[in-house]
């Protein structure tokens, strides 16, 4: 059986955490197994969906490396589900319900005032051809509602939650699609996945209900229902889902400098029994990747602990991963340098400026003699061999003066700055003419 994954986001916002994570998951399991991966997008509601958010969806998984084998609309396949919805009529499960919102949140405020659990009532299943004709002559327009079968209990093995059962007549049935004759998710989803080949649902516990009641829907559509996968919800580290977490998009990410391998690495094993490392290349990922590693515990998602990653993630990027992002001009030999004190590849301009711009600054009264004695050395080195190394020994020689009260006046003069890369790499590439003006400068 070729494994086929689907994402299927609804184009109404952009993308966040949460289900970045779904995506994430979907597109390493079909991976792992040589199998597709198919965003379809579910823009049923067409009031919401946008299509600056569809064409927003695409470039966020783009940018994360998940790009889809197939790509499907829900709007452009309302005519299969009008289908799939006749079959269930003239299959009997089906039929037509005229309650208003607040009809059926009266009965539920009832059900709930006797302590009993909120079910629809199934009224609609006791009216008549002449009590539907007078609904209608009134102005009443159907939703319509798929009939759960009572008679078996709903099961089936879940390759997360292990083994999930349901009894059928404690819940309601369905409504598959509203008054207005727009669609709700529960029915077309199905069809998709029937017609799409999905093998496998790989989506958040909170559908586990959800689950529940398209077992039927696949059965009575006459198809087998794909293997389900509910993994557990994130939360922040304060140990819930947060506004900021719960809306912290693709977008925001980019724009703090975080690195899509990182966040990508990251959704891809929190919750489970596998490390988070920093790997550029998603080949372990995928490698890796096993529902048995999942843990039932809701997966803690630290925005603080993302941020590291994506540093540790910058100090193994090569040149050629981040030359168009790099300020013009900088080469292999300025990233390499500059690239071991980095948190961000944007941070790289600050350090572009100091390695080929102009930098002065004024050394300390105490500073003063290790920088006089560096200016009249850097003149007299070997700037073809190792110029740090021959600095550092000639003003020590000079000065005597060593550790701390050597290095930092030296690196302060050249670089402006109290630390940063390895000075042994810096100095070459600013040079003997620049850096004998900037300790100059310093006097």
């Amino acid at each position: 059986m070729s494994v086929v994954t689907r994402f299927a986001p609804a184009p109404t916002g952009r993308l966040h955490v949460g289900n970045i994570r779904t995506a994430v998951h979907n597109w390493l399991w079909a991976r792992k197994h040589g199998g597709r991966f198919l965003l379809r997008l579910d823009d049923t509601d067409r009031e919401r969906s946008r299509e600056e958010y569809a064409a927003g969806i695409s470039e966020d998984l783009a940018w994360l490396g998940l790009a889809p084998d197939e790509e499907h609309r829900q709007s452009a396949r309302f005519g299969r589900y009008e289908m799939a919805l006749a079959r269930l009529r003239e299959a009997g499960r089906a039929y037509p319900a005229y309650e208003t919102a607040q009809e059926l949140e009266l009965k539920r405020k009832v059900q709930l005032g006797r302590g009993m659990p909120p079910v629809y009532d199934r009224a609609a299943l006791d009216l008549t051809d002449g009590d539907r004709a007078r609904l209608e002559a009134e102005g009443r327009r159907p939703h319509w509602r798929f009939r759960l079968d009572h008679d078996a209990p709903i099961k089936w093995n879940d390759l997360i939650r292990g083994l999930q059962h349901f009894d059928p007549a404690l819940l309601s049935d369905p409504v598959v699609r509203r008054e207005d004759g727009s669609w709700l998710y529960m029915l077309p989803s199905c069809v998709d996945d029937i017609e799409l080949g999905v093998t496998h649902v790989v989506r958040g516990e909170d559908h586990v209900t959800n689950t529940a009641l398209q077992i039927q829907m696949f059965e009575a559509l006459g198809a087998p229902p794909p293997a389900f996968a509910h993994e557990a919800l994130l939360v922040g580290s304060e140990g819930k889902l947060s506004k900021r977490l719960g809306s912290l998009g693709v977008d925001a990410m980019r724009e703090a400098g975080i690195e899509p391998a990182a966040l990508v690495a990251k959704l891809a094993r929190i919750g489970t029994s596998l490390p988070v490392e920093p790997v550029i290349s998603a080949a372990p990922l995928i490698e890796s990747f096993d529902f048995a590693t999942f843990g039932r515990a809701p997966a803690r998602f630290d925005l603080d602990e993302l941020a590291g990653l994506s540093a540790k993630i910058v100090h193994q990027l090569p040149f050629d991963a981040v030359a168009e992002r790099l300020p013009a001009g900088m080469g292999p030999a300025d990233w390499l340098a500059v690239r071991p004190n980095l948190r961000k590849v944007g941070e790289a301009g600050d350090w572009w400026t100091i390695l080929h711009g102009h930098v002065e600054t004024k050394a300390a009264e105490e500073d003063r003699p290790v920088v006089a004695a560096a200016v009249e050395a850097a003149r007299g080195i070997d700037w073809a061999a190792e110029p740090w190394r021959q600095l550092v020994a000639a003003v020590k020689e000079r000065t005597g003066a060593s550790g701390k009260s050597l290095f930092l006046p030296l690196r302060r003069a050249l670089t402006g700055r109290d630390s940063g890369p390895e000075m042994a790499a810096l100095l070459p590439l600013i040079g003997r003419d620049e850096a004998v003006a900037r300790l100059e400068a310093a006097l």
